[in-house]
């Protein structure tokens, strides 16, 4: 069997380096100055063991820095325990998204009361209280530096004892100097919690319960959305029984179940003082990604990157991903209107704003989110039936117009919008892509205009960057580092 370029490069290894001149074909910005910070696998071969899917693998940090017209690359694994026991004792020890190392009886029945989760956190980057945190799924984030991508520390949104996932998609907003996420803590009666996290005072956040909310069954849930004056949080029906997690007799992700006489739930929380405001069901969907809300008169409106079941999962086991006729469900542009108030008609209508696939949105968070103005979504897309994601798009939400960049075998990692300093427009900027070159097994920063989608320029490394999934460009990040002691919010 043949395996495709993008599994051959993509998913494989990645090795750490630093090159302080990256070339760069076309011309940079000149107001292009800081760095782009990126997540994600640096690999998936541990000894003779080899992760099962996309989710899974060992976190490595990738940082590109803009300065006077040039970039730089470095890249590092997180030095986490699952990576020391990987580069120590070549093994997989620890619990991954879909992935269990080999144990014997009494090591899985011991698992019930030490379950070794992974702290690789893989995932996606936030900045909170001027801590840089890789994130992940499991309740450990991993702090670190952004100059040197040097370990640091690690840090928790929830310190209960047992049982506990969180999303990999904090809500931030530097304004009110607060950052919220949705931690749900597995037991007989298992939570759903909004954690709020003050950072008003940077060297000592404070964390507290903003709102909670029972549930018999939880659902696997990647992010959640917040408008202005609310938090919503979507129950898809992909659900699993406590106790088969407190158990963990299988990897983590193969203990839900698809249940779509469930149907999905939207739970609106003030975003304020917590209190829960409506609960409402409309028709099974699924959803990794939240793109935004806003408040509209009495609705909240919602929109969400949505597939009609959970499928999309099992396409990203690597075993699928060899096929040569392997294939990803496409996610769509969802718009979702929930009313407040129960008017006793139909309580969420739902709209497809682009019927172009697209996955791992975006948008010009800081100044965009919450905001009905809002317009531009970025993300990666497919171009056919088969094969990984190979195409950047741009999608108008107000003319419903899509914009579409793409080059023959190559694969595009996650568009980050840069804005212009000073701009009017939400789409005067660039947008940054990781992008992996199937045939070559090499990747490039590729550099996009916003607003016409053509490439402005790209700074060409001689490896590939393995597939990925999350990024942040931070405009004073680039020049010295700074000590930072660990700690725990």
């Amino acid at each position: 069997m043949t395996v495709p370029d993008y599994v051959r490069h993509g998913l494989a290894d990645s090795p750490e380096t630093a090159i302080e001149d990256v070339p760069v074909t076309g011309v940079l910005p000149e107001w292009l100055e800081g760095s782009l910070l990126r997540n994600g696998p640096g690999s998936f071969q541990v000894g003779e063991q080899r992760y099962r899917h996309w989710f899974d693998g060992l976190a490595m940090l990738h940082r590109f820095t803009f300065a006077g017209g040039k970039v730089s690359y470095a890249n590092r694994f997180l030095e986490t325990r699952a990576y020391a026991a990987a580069r120590d004792e070549g093994r997989i020890a620890y619990s991954e998204f879909a992935t269990d190392p080999c144990r014997s009886l009494f090591a899985r029945a011991m698992a019930v009361f030490d379950p070794q989760v992974t702290d690789s956190a893989k995932v996606n980057i936030a900045r909170i209280a001027d801590r840089f945190l890789a994130l992940a799924e499991t309740p450990i984030q991993v702090r670190f530096d952004p100059e040197t991508l040097e370990t640091v520390g690690v840090t928790r949104w929830d310190r209960s004892d047992f049982g506990r996932m969180t999303t990999v998609h904090p809500q931030i907003d530097d304004s009110r100097q607060e950052a919220i996420n949705l931690v749900t803590r597995f037991g007989a009666s298992s939570t759903y919690v909004l954690r709020h996290v003050d950072t008003s005072d940077p060297d000592h956040p404070r964390a507290r319960d903003l709102a909670t909310k029972r549930v018999g069954e939880p659902s696997y849930i990647h992010s959640f959305g917040m408008s202005e004056r609310y938090l919503i949080v979507v129950e898809y029906p992909l659900v699993v029984n406590p106790l088969s997690l407190l158990l963990w007799l299988k990897p983590y992700i193969e203990n839900f179940r698809w249940k779509p006489e469930l149907g999905a739930r939207f739970h609106v929380f003030d975003r304020e003082t917590g209190a829960r405001v409506r609960s409402v069901t409309t028709e099974a969907f699924f959803g990794f990604h939240h793109v935004n809300a806003f408040d509209d008169g009495g609705d909240v409106v919602v929109d969400i990157v949505g597939y009609d079941d959970a499928s999309v999962i099992e396409a990203f086991y690597l075993h699928r991903l060899e096929e040569p006729d392997s294939s990803i469900p496409a996610g769509t542009l969802r718009r979702f209107r929930v009313p407040l108030v129960d008017s006793g008609d139909s309580p969420v209508e739902v709209e497809t704003l682009s019927e172009t696939p697209i996955e791992l949105p975006s948008l010009d968070y800081a100044r965009m989110n919450t905001r009905p103005d809002h317009h531009c979504v970025y993300g990666v897309s497919l171009t056919g039936e088969r094969g990984f994601y190979d195409q950047l798009v741009k999608i108008d939400t107000r003319s419903r117009e899509t914009s579409m960049w793409k080059e023959g075998g190559c694969y595009p990692g996650e568009g980050v919008f840069v804005g212009r300093p000073g701009r009017d427009a939400e789409d005067d900027g660039v947008v940054l892509s990781v992008v992996l070159e199937g045939a070559r097994g090499t990747s490039f920063l590729l550099v996009l205009d916003a607003q016409t989608f053509t490439e402005v320029a790209r700074a060409q490394l001689p490896h590939p960057v393995l597939l990925g999934y999350h990024g942040q460009f931070f405009g004073d990040v680039g020049t010295s580092a700074a000590s930072v002691p660990p700690d725990q919010v």
